[in-house]
């Protein structure tokens, strides 16, 4: 568990905790006859201000927190891919996935987001399934397809396409 979602999960506990305490004073003075109903309200709403400021501000904590967990999961997830692909050279799309357990179609998103990051450069052959990490320098004197010999051109952003097979080549 992250540090935002601890705190907020500590903020709304100690928020409730107050609205207990609270209460139960309320109920005390009021059945004692030292506090009439009408200041039992006042009281009451005094002390909902510190309540709602303490759960409101941990919801938002916790909200955000499971975020920024979501975002670390992201990094951590293509960090472990770009250290498998450049410490193998090439890897096939079904051992990452097998490997990272995850969808074959979650490493080609991941893939696309290193590219447009631009901390990997490589080429990807998607018919055969096999990822290769190349240096960039190496890629930019390509003219001619590695995998069929056929022309490539621009395909976006760090990406050059072979239009006859369909292997992808990541520039950074």
């Amino acid at each position: 568990m992250n540090t935002g979602r601890l705190v907020g999960i500590i903020l709304m506990v100690v928020g409730f905790a107050i609205a207990v305490i609270a209460g139960l004073w309320l109920a005390l003075q009021v059945s004692n006859e030292q506090l009439t109903s009408g200041g039992a309200v006042v009281g009451a709403g005094i002390a909902f201000i510190p309540v709602a400021l303490l759960v409101g501000f941990g919801i938002y904590m916790v909200v955000q927190g499971g975020k920024e967990a979501v975002e670390e999961s992201e990094m951590r997830q293509q960090r472990n891919l770009l250290d498998i692909v450049k410490s193998r050279g090439q890897v096939s799309v079904t051992d990452l996935a097998l490997e990272m357990n995850i969808s074959a179609d979650k490493v080609k998103d991941l893939v696309h987001q290193l590219v447009g990051l631009q901390v990997f450069s490589g080429y990807i052959n998607w018919d055969e399934g096999t990822l290769y990490s190349s240096q960039a320098a190496q890629l930019r004197e390509l003219d001619k397809c590695k995998n069929c010999g056929g022309e490539i051109q621009l395909a976006g952003k760090g990406v050059v396409a072979c239009r006859f097979c369909g292997t992808e080549y990541f520039l950074t």
